[in-house]
């Protein structure tokens, strides 16, 4: 799922573990299947141990998203949370006098909290967690033995576990995509595009004819910026498949780690792109408009962009989302199709738990967060709780969406009755066969799509550990490499150049550094295959 609450993209039934009592755990499916009306001064006073639990948010939607699932199972595991819910708006001032030397809370929720940099390059300030799995959390155990990813995820580059890892219920593997306006092709006689051609003749069409029937022949902009790297999207056919966040550019081909702007489906990507321009197909302010301007056009009263990547037509043109539909995964040059696609990090994360060295006694808050990995509790923690987000059917194992009680979009409403992406969660595969939606929701589009287009998904490169001193050297040579890259693929697409330029730009970024920032890449890959 976006930041833009778009996705904007789990929860895990319950193990109880009777720490008090020093008997084993066992698997309850039944903690948290509605919304705890427990004060929170009935549960302090019968709570043995009592934790501070921090956790930060995109907005204020209230204390809901734990009185739920989270609360309940707590007061199961025989302890009390105290939750510091922080705006993310705030997170980074306060982050920073924290880590510095701070009160910190015995824990943090969700990995929007620390990246893996501010783990590895604080390790005081964390506890390594290897030691407390096998004693307190037999269902994370039992997932990392069987699921080699969620291993990986949780192995930090140094070999130990410090942060909890997730896999969430109801996410696509297709990522962003792109989106052409149906009704201006309906208008004009033409059918959705299949292969890159089509797509530039589409685009050739509604600059040269009144597409959008306004009366005003050259109010249409052909291609315009969305939601999503507009080069990588527009040059998708020759294989630009960039991952989730972008994360370094990097993509798997032929079984090796790539970074992109360096493969010759990026090069000629990009002269394609260039030619489009020159024809006037492109948005002649794609580099230089600020997001206001984006959006002003992509939500025009009367659609005036043809084609723009995005996660779902709604949360890309808005009130236009029914003119648009998404647009297949183009044949390119060479016969192959492509789409943006990154299971493992829109699907998988890392660090959605991390113990601090605050914390006293950990095991029995670890035991609590163990029953965060089932799939009962890892679907409440994604839509709310039984009978507030999510229905289940006992007699068939089914999960029904529920429609939302507040007014609120689906979205919305799952972000203020759950953790939503954060907090630890883990579905087996299949799991999203078992879940229906009441209502429309934007998930269940996305989804949709998803059946469409996920036979076009290439590997793409892992989710994968850095160790510190490689993480320190990537922050510098990728801020350069990345902004020298992005100042030449401007021109080029604009101005064109890019054959004659092309052997002094990879010779610059040899020397800027690029031959030591694959080798990283490439290194940390190899450790992540081997902590498999």
């Amino acid at each position: 799922m976006k930041k833009t609450l778009k996705m904007t993209a789990g929860v895990l039934a319950l193990s109880t573990v009777l720490a008090a009592c020093g008997q084993s755990a066992q698997v309850s499916e039944n903690a948290g299947n509605t919304k705890t009306e427990t004060s929170a001064d009935t549960v302090a006073a019968s709570s043995e141990t009592s934790y501070k639990v921090a956790t930060v948010r995109w907005a204020d939607w209230g204390e809901d998203y734990h009185t739920g699932f989270p609360d309940a199972a707590a007061s199961e595991a025989g302890i009390t949370v105290n939750w510091d819910t922080i705006l993310n708006s705030d997170w980074g001032d306060k982050k920073a006098v924290l880590l510095a030397g701070g009160d910190l809370p015995d824990a943090f929720m969700g990995s929007i909290c620390f990246s893996e940099s501010d783990i590895l390059t604080n390790t005081g300030s964390f506890i390594a967690l290897d030691d407390y799995i096998d004693e307190y959390m037999p269902n994370f155990k039992g997932i990392i033995e069987s699921d080699p990813t969620m291993k990986a995820l949780a192995t930090s580059a140094d070999g130990h576990i410090y942060g909890l890892p997730s896999k969430k219920p109801c996410r696509p593997t297709v990522a962003n995509q792109m989106f052409i306006n149906k009704q201006w092709l309906d208008n004009l006689g033409l059918e959705v595009p299949t292969t890159y051609e089509e797509f530039e003749n589409a685009l050739v069409a509604f600059k040269e004819q009144d597409a959008n029937g306004n009366g005003d022949p050259n109010d249409e902009i052909p291609f315009g910026q969305g939601y999503a790297d507009s080069v990588m999207f527009f040059s998708l056919p020759f294989g630009t498949t960039l991952g989730a966040d972008g994360t370094y550019m990097m993509a798997i081909q032929n079984g090796e780690p790539v970074y992109l702007p360096v493969t010759e489906g990026y090069k000629e990507g990009v002269q394609w792109m260039h030619e489009c321009f020159e024809k006037g197909l492109i948005d002649p302010e794609l580099f230089t408009e600020d997001s206001s301007m984006r959006d002003a056009k992509l939500m025009n009263e009367t659609p005036i962009i043809g084609a723009a990547p995005g996660w779902t037509a709604d949360s890309t043109f808005g009130a236009n989302a029914g003119e648009y539909v998404a647009l297949p995964a183009l044949t390119g040059p060479s016969g192959e199709s492509y789409i943006s696609s990154d299971p493992e990090h829109w699907n998988y994360s890392r660090y959605e738990f991390v113990v601090t060295s605050s914390c006293e006694n950990p095991g029995p808050l670890l035991s609590w967060v163990d029953k965060f990995y089932t799939e009962d509790a890892s679907i409440q923690n994604f839509y709310g709780s039984f009978g507030v987000g999510i229905e289940k059917n006992d007699a068939d194992g089914t999960y029904t969406v529920l429609e939302p009680q507040d007014g609120n979009s689906a979205d919305t409403f799952a972000w203020i009755e759950s953790l939503r992406d954060f907090g630890p969660k883990y579905v087996a595969e299949g799991f999203n066969d078992k879940v229906k939606y009441a209502a429309e929701n934007g998930d269940a589009s996305k989804l949709a799509l998803d059946k469409e287009l996920g036979k076009y998904a290439k590997e793409a490169f892992p989710n994968v550990s850095y160790t510190t001193d490689q993480l320190n050297t990537l922050s510098t040579l990728f801020t350069d490499l990345d902004a020298y890259v992005a100042s030449n693929q401007a021109t080029w697409v604009t101005e064109g150049g890019i054959d004659e330029q092309w052997d002094d730009y990879i010779k610059m970024l040899e020397t800027m550094g690029y031959n030591e920032f694959i080798k990283i890449q490439q290194d940390a890959y190899n450790t992540y295959n081997s902590n498999k």
